[in-house]
């Protein structure tokens, strides 16, 4: 079984920096891929930004994300990181960690497992 345990999120001004930690967990635990999604209320779920795990870091990101936010990885610990600056009041959503275990054509498919959300609301 694999677990994902995010933390991070939080209230910001406009303007502000948040970084969301998200640690993977589990005795037959194979990454392909881990990244981040969100929800707004009343929205649909988006992609926000992924990391590819093996071999080089492969980094992918929704357009709204590019330059603000920045994904890394910390492969000892199993854990990724986003890093979100310049946050809008657009930005505020329930941000979820998601990971695949195998490789899919399109980075934003194939996550069987997903954290419980961490919630990111930045004021006006």
């Amino acid at each position: 079984q694999v677990q994902l345990v995010e933390s991070g999120g939080g209230l910001v001004q406009a303007g502000g920096s948040l970084r969301l930690s998200c640690a993977a967990s589990g005795r037959t635990l194979r990454i392909n891929a881990m990244g981040w999604f969100r929800q707004a209320p009343g929205k649909e779920r988006e992609f926000v930004s992924a990391i590819t795990w093996s071999g080089g870091d492969s980094t992918f990101y929704a357009e709204f994300a590019k330059g603000r936010f920045t994904i890394s990885r910390d492969n000892a610990k199993n854990t990724v990181y986003l890093q979100m600056n310049s946050l809008k009041p657009e930005d505020t959503a329930a941000y979820y960690c998601a990971l695949r275990s195998v490789w899919y054509s399109q980075i934003q498919h194939g996550y069987g497992y997903w954290g419980q959300g961490t919630q990111v609301t930045v004021s006006s």
